[in-house]
């Protein structure tokens, strides 16, 4: 299963008092397999770096670069779906590139997404994908 992260994800699930640790668990124990871009890594960074420490952000993203599970993707198309928040477009366009199964965010600007039916690029929050994991014995 192939999915991207949403930066508001990851950032909860760093720290080990976290109830959502066990996605960042997954993510580091090769059990699940992310996209990203340059751009969504650069974002990782940054809020990292703001919320935890940059020390954090570094070791983060130099972590995502070296897992075999991880992988970079090229985007050629723009399809700026969500207007609300037009950062957030750089998750969508990372998901269409690296045909992802699943976008994993809590932000209800993601929910325009459910809208449009070519291309589909299904959403789930935090506690739907943990229900998909239990259900698929991956967690």
């Amino acid at each position: 299963m192939l999915v991207v992260i949403d930066t508001n994800v990851l950032l909860v699930s760093i720290s080990k008092k976290s109830k959502y640790h066990w996605l960042y668990q997954l993510i580091i124990s090769n059990k699940i397999q992310i996209a990203f871009t340059n751009d969504t890594l650069s974002e990782y960074e940054e809020q990292i770096g703001f919320h935890w420490h940059h020390d954090v952000a570094t070791d983060v993203v130099r972590l995502l670069n070296e897992l075999s599970t991880a992988y970079s993707t090229i985007i050629y198309y723009n399809l700026n779906f969500i207007t609300a928040d037009t950062d957030d477009n750089k998750f969508v366009d990372c998901a269409f590139a690296a045909n992802a199964d699943y976008i994993i965010t809590n932000d209800s600007h993601f929910n325009i997404l459910k809208t449009i039916d070519f291309p589909e690029i299904p959403t789930l929050s935090l506690e739907e994908f943990k229900t998909l994991l239990i259900e698929t014995k991956i967690l």
